[in-house]
């Protein structure tokens, strides 16, 4: 009987190691935002899913590094579903103190970007298998915005929008 057990688990692991499984790419990493405590990265996350099914994400853990070191970290729970058959984009926010910023005044200061090693991992409730860890590499670097960047944003906390340096007279 425990031969039967053996080879029936063997067959199951076979045919799950067959199984196509869902795909992620990170497309892309930006700047988002300035708060007083933070400044917001986005990264863009491509999955694709291969199953006739929609596939809830229970979370994505995320661990951001420049220069071997670790300067942002956490997880998202719940952010959405996969759409079945199709590609879903995730936008997956992360936040970097300030004084870690600073830190990385040597870095940035060379180029006015951080290089960035991202590893994330897309934690999924597949058929059979339940939670699986997809999981996603990145390498690159997040272009620093300037004062004259408008993408940069000008307000303050309070929601005021403060003088950008276009709003200033021309001499």
């Amino acid at each position: 009987m425990a031969k039967l057990v053996e080879k029936a688990k063997e067959v199951v692991a076979e045919k799950v190691e067959k199984m196509k499984q869902p795909e992620a790419t990170i497309e892309d990493v930006d700047f988002v935002d300035v708060s007083s405590d933070a400044v917001t990265y986005n990264a863009k996350v491509s999955v694709k899913n291969p199953y006739s099914l929609p596939i809830p994400i229970h979370e994505v853990s995320y661990t951001l590094k420049s220069k071997g070191r670790v300067i942002a970290s956490g997880t998202v729970p719940h952010p959405g579903t996969l759409k079945a058959d199709d590609t879903t984009l995730l936008n997956v926010q992360m936040k970097m103190p300030h004084d870690v910023m600073v830190s990385l005044a040597t870095d940035v200061g060379a180029d006015w970007d951080i290089d960035y090693d991202l590893e994330m991992g897309l934690k999924v409730d597949l058929p059979l298998i339940k939670n699986f860890t997809i999981p996603i590499t990145s390498k690159g670097d997040i272009r620093l915005p300037t004062l004259s960047d408008p993408s940069f944003p000008m307000t303050n906390e309070s929601g005021i929008n403060l003088p950008t340096l276009s709003s200033f007279p021309k001499k």
